[in-house]
């Protein structure tokens, strides 16, 4: 191979996109209080735990959670980037106490205050069904933000049923 081949078969370096440096603000330490309502008939679960929020090359965000859920010891990482061919923010969420790896896409708002990532993953059915979920960070201050989760309803309506605070430590 030639120089010039070994050069333009090496991929070039992408540029940051404001939609990366969107994300940078999410990079810190933060505490966070959940609280959960997994059905009409179930109580609403409180939790706290802290999360740990990681730049990767600017051009990614990786959040390490934990805390408690459901009265055991729970770990998350979620992350987020923004793909400038798709024009939409990508990322996953995973955790320690499913085996389903959630796939985001998404989207800000106008104001720059809102990402909404939709994603699929288990009904809360739990009759083996995928259904169609949304979560929605929005930052309230530099110091506060705050992530609900929802699920589109047979009724063809979003609900909400987690709504978690973050503050930075």
């Amino acid at each position: 191979m030639t120089t010039t081949e070994i050069q333009s078969a090496t991929p070039s370096v992408e540029t940051l996109q404001k939609e990366h440096q969107w994300l940078q603000q999410l990079v810190g330490e933060w505490i966070y209080e959940v609280e959960a309502n997994m059905g009409s008939d179930q109580p609403i679960e409180k939790s706290t735990g802290t999360e740990q929020v990681k730049s990767l090359g600017g051009f990614w965000v990786v959040a390490e959670g934990q805390g408690e859920m459901c009265g055991s010891l729970a770990t998350t990482i979620m992350t987020l980037g923004y793909d400038p061919h798709k024009q939409h923010y990508v990322g996953t969420w995973i955790g320690s106490m499913m085996s389903h790896l959630w796939i985001y896409a998404g989207e800000l708002d106008p104001t720059g205050q809102v990402l909404t990532l939709n994603s699929e993953g288990p009904a809360m059915s739990g009759d083996g069904k995928m259904a169609q979920y949304k979560d929605v960070i929005e930052f309230k201050s530099p110091d506060h933000r705050v992530l609900t989760s929802h699920c589109l309803g047979d009724d063809g309506q979003w609900h909400q049923f987690m709504t978690a605070n973050y503050h930075r430590q």
